[in-house]
């Protein structure tokens, strides 16, 4: 970070932006109304900043192990600031600016801050978390978006963990047990949410409490708050056992649907969610399948595989959903543009498309245990978390997590200019005009950054910038691993850029790249330009893109390319539209109503996504209540001998017999098992339940009120049957010294995996039910 950066520069200070009283009465207004992001008054964390300031001479003159032993002592917010602040100082020669104490203090209160990009959240996370131990909630975990920011993080912010006498680790996919628990074992961990919540999953299946790798969890800081806590809130993790997959009926169905024509064979919906088969399609599916009925029950299992398939060859697109590498599938992050690391869809669809891509499938595996990104956060004591865009949605982080939001001020003023979107007739005008503003912006010297909305597109455009003699940099899912490097030089001179999102990529642009002699040059082109190839789905996205330009008082500029045959104007606003909107010969657009639809369709779409976390939420809050209720019940019989007991009171006189070391080990051995065994069945129903309950939606009952009241007794019933099952086996097995669990055929999973579940990117069930139901009606007409 260079000196004057996010982070601050030694012995300079630089005070706290004067909000004014008409921005004060506003923001009280907005607290009024209860504007989302906009209820937490900062006035009573910024009287502790003259206090903070007060303490930077005297701590200044304290060696390192003085300032170490007076960090251990510290107990309020003005001493964990003003220590970290000392600490920041040394470590890094970095002195954090007061609204990076401001950032910490609200994270130590509890609450999402919102930094804008450059203002330094990683240092600011160090003091909080500092703050958190000293302050009797730790340990703390910061959860970061993927594994290369956990590992980078830690490692740049341990010499600053060091002087406050705390321990730092961090955890990665390739992280041993080994390691694992002793990165937990830190003070302060960094790992991606992922794995920390398949670490959790984990230890919910050991058989003995020494296996565990992780501790309680008591405190989260969540980096990129807004897209852990919100866009991936609802995505399952997943802990599955070995089961081998069926892969013939996944590669018959794609050869049925391989030849199959859209528009003669079958119709995709205007929203892009949904695909079904015409009167034409269906009969020549059944025809290459000997005549049969897909509708009659006994092929019901066919038509299921036969549907899922054609969704595969219609509905998911090569280098836009998914990239396939290494000879397999690898989804596609929509919100970051990178590869989602172990994600894959559900219900068969992964495998379907594997099979449209010419690939084995891979085994889905059974269910051993799952649970959501949101139940696992909302399973730490204390959750706070920082992000460059909370405030569009603090409604939602109030609805599910009961958080508030922090708006940090910037500590210079931002003076980016933002330019109104660019909207054109037709997709070819719009990529004509972007062309030719990035190969003017390149010529006169100026870097530019492109953000497009997938990997096709930002290797269309590419090809396109080439073809006009203007080289460029592209970072996508397929070369992300060059992430790092490409962003560095992203603010040299001349330099272009075309990402496909920059959320979550955890690096600053800086003018000049890395010849530093090269930025006053860039700044007086007008710095970084920031140029969108076409709205988001989400605002937020946008923002983040726009954030890269304009850091810590940078000169810098953005634009959106938009057309009116983007699927974002076509999928939610096209009624929207003027009939003739008025426009330049160029297909330059003038028109203020298509200004306003284009926002109007951006926030359907963002509406849309908040009814699905919603409606998946609802969902999942039964499941997780019988997990947590199950967990209670196998932490009993992990870690006492109830099970034993229970044995003792049935069968006194065969229990005096054993060993009361084997009883105890087999007891809970057996009783665990069979828990564990009956929970993957369990949620196997819920699965199979949740697909099924939509049938009775035709008749006008609720699918939420069905499926509480198919799990409810369900759940009901497994709790007296793992003490029924462990009876039986107690009573089939013959007990000796040596005694093991093989030998009463408890055999677990040989090998265990985990992924995450993409969300179902048609719809819900509902939704895919009715196009089903219309398409046996017209197959009913037919015959």
């Amino acid at each position: 970070m260079r000196p004057g950066g996010a982070a601050g520069t030694v012995g300079h200070r630089v005070a706290l932006p004067d909000m004014g009283v008409s921005q004060r009465l506003k923001s009280r207004f907005r607290r009024f109304l209860q504007r989302p992001g906009t209820t937490v008054d900062l006035a009573p964390l910024e009287k502790r900043l003259p206090a903070i300031a007060a303490r930077e001479e005297e701590l200044k003159e304290l060696d390192d192990a003085a300032l170490t032993d007076a960090a251990g002592r510290a107990d309020d917010y003005v001493d964990i600031c003003a220590i970290g602040r000392e600490a920041a100082r040394r470590g890094l020669d970095q002195r954090p600016y007061d609204v990076q104490l401001l950032g910490a203090m609200a994270l130590l209160s509890g609450k999402v801050t919102e930094m804008a990009t450059g203002e330094g959240k990683t240092l600011t996370a160090v003091i909080a978390a500092y703050g958190h131990v000293r302050l009797g909630n730790g340990p703390v975990h910061v959860l970061t978006v993927n594994d290369y920011l956990a590992r980078r993080d830690a490692e740049w912010m341990e010499p600053v963990y060091r002087l406050l006498g705390l321990t730092v680790g961090w955890v990665t996919e390739a992280s041993t047990p080994e390691q694992r628990r002793e990165a937990y074992d830190r003070d302060v961990t960094y790992v991606s949410v992922s794995e920390a919540g398949f670490d959790f999953l984990r230890d919910q299946l050991v058989t003995d409490v020494a296996d565990r790798v992780q501790p309680t969890l008591t405190t989260a800081i969540v980096d990129e708050a807004d897209s852990i806590l919100i866009d991936e809130a609802r995505v399952p993790m997943v802990l599955a056992g070995a089961v081998a997959g069926e892969q013939d009926p996944v590669h018959a169905a794609d050869a049925l649907v391989r030849g199959l024509r859209a528009g003669r064979h079958y119709e995709v919906a205007d929203d892009g969610r949904s695909v079904a088969f015409t009167a034409a399609g269906l009969a020549a599916v059944e025809a290459k399948l000997g005549d049969i009925n897909l509708y009659a029950d006994e092929n019901i299992g066919q038509l299921s595989a036969i549907n899922v398939a054609l969704h595969a060859h219609a509905l998911l697109h090569r280098d836009v959903d998914y990239i396939v590498r290494n000879g397999g599938v690898e989804l596609i992050d929509e919100m970051r543009g990178r590869v989602a690391q172990r994600r894959r869809w559900p219900d068969g669809l992964q495998a379907a498309v594997e099979a449209k891509e010419g690939l084995s499938a891979t085994a889905e595996g059974e269910v051993l245990g799952t649970i959501t990104v949101q139940a696992f956060v909302a399973l730490y004591r204390t959750v706070c978390g920082m992000t460059a865009t909370a405030v569009l949605v603090g409604d939602q982080l109030r609805e599910f997590f009961k958080l508030e939001v922090a708006v940090i001020p910037s500590n210079t003023p931002c003076v980016r200019v933002d330019e109104p979107d660019r909207i054109y007739a037709t997709r070819a005008e719009k990529e004509e005009a972007l062309i030719a503003e990035i190969a003017a912006a390149h010529g006169a010297g100026r870097p530019v950054l492109v953000g497009t909305l997938d990997v096709k597109e930002s290797e269309g455009l590419a090809a396109g910038l080439a073809a006009a003699g203007v080289p460029c940099s592209v970072l996508n899912a397929k070369n992300d691993a060059e992430e790092a490097a490409i962003i560095a030089e992203a603010g040299a001179y001349g330099a272009v850029t075309v990402s496909t999102q920059m959320a979550g990529r955890g690096v600053d642009i800086r003018l000049g790249g890395s010849d530093q002699t090269d930025r006053d040059r860039v700044a007086e082109l007008g710095g970084l330009y920031v140029i969108g190839s076409g709205r988001h789905d989400s605002r937020r996205v946008d923002d983040q893109l726009r954030g890269r330009a304009g850091r810590q008082g940078d000169p810098g500029a953005s634009v959106f390319f938009v057309s009116l045959e983007d699927e974002l104007v076509l999928r939610h606003a096209p009624d929207a539209i003027p009939p003739s909107p008025r426009m330049n010969a160029d297909g330059l657009v003038t028109d203020e109503q298509v200004d306003f639809a284009v926002e109007h369709a951006q926030r359907i779409a963002e509406g849309v996504n908040h009814e699905l976390h919603r409606n998946t939420w609802r969902y999942s809050v039964v499941i997780e209540q019988q997990r947590r209720a199950l967990a209670e019940r196998r932490e009993r019989l992990l870690t006492s001998d109830i099970a034993a007991e229970m044995l003792r009171e049935k069968f006194p006189e065969r229990c005096e017999e054993i060993d009361p070391d084997v009883l105890s080990r087999a007891a809970r051995t057996i009783a665990l098992f069979h828990l564990d065994r009956l929970w993957a069945e369990h949620l196997a129903e819920l699965s199979e339940v949740r697909e099924g309950v939509h049938l009775r939606a035709l008749g006008r009952l609720d699918p939420l009120d069905e499926f509480h009241r198919a799990a409810v007794p369900a759940f009901n019933r497994l709790i007296p049957e793992i003490e029924t099952r462990t009876v039986a086996t107690f009573e089939e097995t013959e007990f000796d010294a040596d005694w093991q669990p093989d030998e009463a055929r408890l055999v677990r999973p040989s090998a265990t995996w985990t992924y995450l579940v993409h969300d179902n990117p048609f719809g819900s069930e509902l939704d895919r039910l009715i196009a089903a139901v219309g398409r046996r009606l017209i197959s009913a007409g037919r015959s």
